[in-house]
């Protein structure tokens, strides 16, 4: 591996500097897919073989329940395709208290067997959201009161002691438009009150855009917390009119909001490059939200944006 100073310098073909710690990936949220199973998201084996031959190594599992949840049976499907596992998902509603425990617990393990039987090391955490996923109702308070911040605070740590303990992941808490952690303020806030070892960030680029924060600025600021990357980028223009007329996220992506890079904002380049300066291994995952979406709309902007990355170094 190169030090620091050696990667700055080391170049790739394309003549931009060589992000040799960032491993790039994608995943089923790129092909449209949200839920296990949905009549308007493309078959798994699709996914699979398509997302394989963007030119991708490394995906996530998605929703549980999308991808074949025997590990052996995965292991076969994704070894024939060349594909690697880096992450699982799971969403919590941690800041309820101690009651969802055992709920949340009993959903996390799934998932966490899986993604450890599958060789990955990280837990992609996605806090509750807000409004309902589907119908963009508004079903409690978008700001937590003091004592549901602590809540969720000191929840995520048990999470993150236990899941290290029972599967050896580490958990990245995914700050997400329309849930609690999703502004500058409240992921700040958030980083401020949780312990390093035991909590680390997944920055998605375009979530952190959508709420107005700068992926660069969060980086370099608190970069010992950046666990993981999710690449995605906003369209400035229907982001404004989204943000004038409070549309509801759901909605937002099927307007189109999160669009195909290098289109939108943040650049990718300046992000990759400050991730790069952490001197840390990192997963780069794209993920272009657009359920729903044609069948046959995700894999050309896969090869297109597996290509982007590629003239960016990574």
């Amino acid at each position: 591996m190169h030090s620091t100073a050696d990667s700055h310098g080391a170049h790739g073909s394309s003549g931009a500097p060589a992000l040799d710690r960032i491993r790039v990936g994608s995943a089923p949220d790129s092909w449209g897919v949200w839920f296990p199973d949905d009549p308007q998201q493309v078959p798994w084996e699709r996914f699979l073989d398509e997302v394989a031959g963007a030119g991708y190594e490394w995906i996530e599992l998605g929703p549980y329940g999308y991808l074949p949840t025997d590990p052996v049976r995965l292991r076969d499907e994704t070894a024939r395709r060349g594909l690697k596992v880096s992450a699982g998902t799971v969403f919590t509603s941690l800041h309820r208290g101690p009651d969802v425990w055992e709920s949340t617990w009993e959903q996390v393990g799934r998932v966490a067997a899986l993604t450890q039987a599958m060789g990955a090391k990280h837990l992609v955490v996605i806090p509750s959201f807000w409004r309902d996923d589907k119908t963009a109702e508004i079903i409690e308070p978008s700001e937590l009161t003091r004592e549901q911040w602590a809540h969720l605070t000191r929840g995520t740590e048990r999470l993150g002691r236990e899941v290290r303990d029972a599967y050896g992941l580490d958990i990245v808490v995914h700050p997400h438009a329309d849930t609690h952690i999703d502004t500058e303020e409240h992921v700040v806030r958030f980083l401020d009150s949780t312990n390093r070892d035991l909590v680390g960030l997944c920055l998605d680029t375009g979530h952190y855009a959508y709420c107005g924060g700068d992926s660069v600025k969060l980086i370099e600021t608190y970069g010992e917390r950046i666990g993981y990357l999710h690449l995605k980028q906003v369209d400035p223009e229907i982001l404004a009119d989204v943000v004038e007329n409070g549309v509801p996220f759901g909605p937002a992506v099927r307007r189109g909001v999160m669009c195909e890079p290098p289109g939108g904002v943040p650049a990718l380049e300046p992000v990759l490059t400050a991730a790069q300066r952490l001197g840390v291994e990192l997963f780069a995952i794209v993920e272009q939200d657009m359920y729903p979406c044609p069948p046959g709309k995700p894999l050309p902007i896969a090869v297109r944006t597996r290509r982007f990355l590629r003239s960016c170094g990574a």
